[in-house]
């Protein structure tokens, strides 16, 4: 847990939580504050098993998952290639264009880039984001031409590219993988602009609808988009999709995490819970689904 990305203080939140998980099912285990010196942590220990906790950059993107697969040593959740192409929302979505999955149209913003462009193609208003973080950090919806390049700026702050991605009125929803299974969907609703690090984390007023509401084909039909989506990427072991239904009821995908949080705030959690898993068995079951590098 711990690690160096945005996301360090969340990951901190999801590691103590797992990790007091775990301990209450007497396993032995240990908290390790992953920093560039994670190797010489690791080795010589009698270590058998690596739960990630990490989210972001050097975490979730397949640099620790690399790390692991040099040491021999299991881990939860996801590959390197499914870590660091989830981890890139731009691949992300053309990989999911080429496999036919609806995705919002999006444009990728170099420097100097046409704002008119940028409204010719995707209309107004849009969403710019940077590609390599999490936890909806470094967004902005942005409703007129003249404020893309305050947007692009604010998501140059980070590493990695720059997108813009066409604005989806609807309702906003989320479906959990553990193993081959989809849990629960749940339906986000919060007063702020749209679902951003402060609803996610902190806000009191962010409600989760699980039920989502739906009907059950319906349901259904979304979890089973969530499964091919998280499949088509390679991801394994657990995660969670974000879709989107549109005001004609289309989906549209938007991304993967392969590291979701496990804080009070989580979704994934919370369709556990809904599913009637505790967090101590989700935790469990998390663990048992560690795959020997390959």
């Amino acid at each position: 847990m711990g690690g160096w990305s945005a996301e360090r203080d969340i990951s901190f939140k999801t590691g103590k939580a797992i990790l007091a998980a775990l301990r209450s099912q007497n396993i032995d285990a240990e908290g390790i504050d992953v920093d560039r010196e994670v190797l010489g942590q690791l080795t010589g220990r009698g270590f058998v098993r690596a739960f990630i906790a990490l989210h972001g950059r050097g975490g979730e993107d397949g640099v620790i998952q690399a790390l692991l697969e040099l040491l021999d040593l299991p881990y939860t959740g996801s590959g390197v290639l499914a870590s660091a192409l989830c981890m890139n929302k731009l691949m992300t979505k053309r990989l999911w264009l080429g496999a036919e999955l609806p995705t919002p149209p999006f444009m990728l913003l170099e420097k100097g880039f046409d704002p008119d462009a940028v409204v010719a193609q995707l209309g107004m208003p849009v969403i710019v984001k940077p590609v390599l973080e999490g936890s909806s950090i470094g967004m902005t919806k942005v409703e007129t031409a003249e404020h893309l390049p305050d947007a692009w700026n604010k998501a140059r702050q980070y590493e990695g590219q720059v997108i813009a991605e066409r604005w989806i009125v609807g309702e906003e929803y989320t479906v959990a993988i553990l193993g081959e299974r989809a849990l629960p969907t749940i339906r986000l609703e919060t007063p702020r602009t749209f679902y951003d690090f402060e609803a996610k984390y902190n806000a009191s007023d962010t409600q989760y609808h699980c039920p989502c509401g739906l009907p059950r084909d319906q349901e259904k039909s979304l979890q089973g988009l969530a499964k091919t989506a998280f499949a088509v990427t390679g991801a394994r072991g657990w995660g969670r999709v974000d879709l989107m239904l549109d005001e004609q009821a289309h989906p549209w995908l938007i991304e993967v995490n392969t590291i979701p949080g496990m804080t009070d705030h989580s979704l994934v959690p919370m369709a556990a819970a809904a599913a009637g898993i505790t967090f101590e068995d989700l935790v469990l079951r998390i663990l048992e689904g560690c795959e020997a590098p390959v």
